[in-house]
């Protein structure tokens, strides 16, 4: 099982609770090619091939081009992927658990590298912020098909 980097110098863990079908969160934010169209700080997103462990994607997010690679997959349970993008070598896992009719989704990141030891209060909160407004994008969209 793939974690994130605990000596990373940054770390965020984030979670929400959203009030949908967990088969309707997992499609949203497994359907990789469709992030721009939910999440405003996704530029673009492109899965080469299907979602499984060793296959990447390349996306755009805050002006950065960086190319991810699928490292885990448990269908409905969790995605982990990582790869380096400008000197910043990250770890993300994403995990989901449903509890009644709602779902919650904890969402993990560790950001190393040279850049992140350089500001990584600056880089933490970047990180934070972006994934506080994923989660948010992604409980928004799920509840609006209610």
């Amino acid at each position: 099982m793939f974690t994130i980097d605990e000596t990373a110098p940054v770390i965020v863990r984030l979670s929400t609770v959203i009030d949908a079908p967990l088969e309707r969160i997992w499609a949203l934010h497994t359907d990789i090619d469709t992030w721009a169209e939910w999440n405003a700080d996704v530029d673009q997103a492109k899965l080469d091939g299907p979602l499984l462990p060793g296959n990447s994607f390349h996306w755009k997010t805050h002006g950065l081009d960086i190319t991810s690679t699928i490292r885990e997959i448990v269908p409905g349970e969790r995605l982990v992927w990582g790869g380096p993008a400008n000197g910043i070598d990250g770890i993300h896992v994403w995990t989901f658990e449903q509890t009644g009719s709602h779902v919650t989704v904890h969402t993990e990141e560790s950001w190393a590298g040279a850049p992140v030891e350089a500001a990584a209060d600056q880089l933490g909160q970047a990180l934070k912020e972006s994934l506080t407004t994923w989660l948010a994008s992604l409980k928004t969209r799920a509840e609006q098909h209610a």
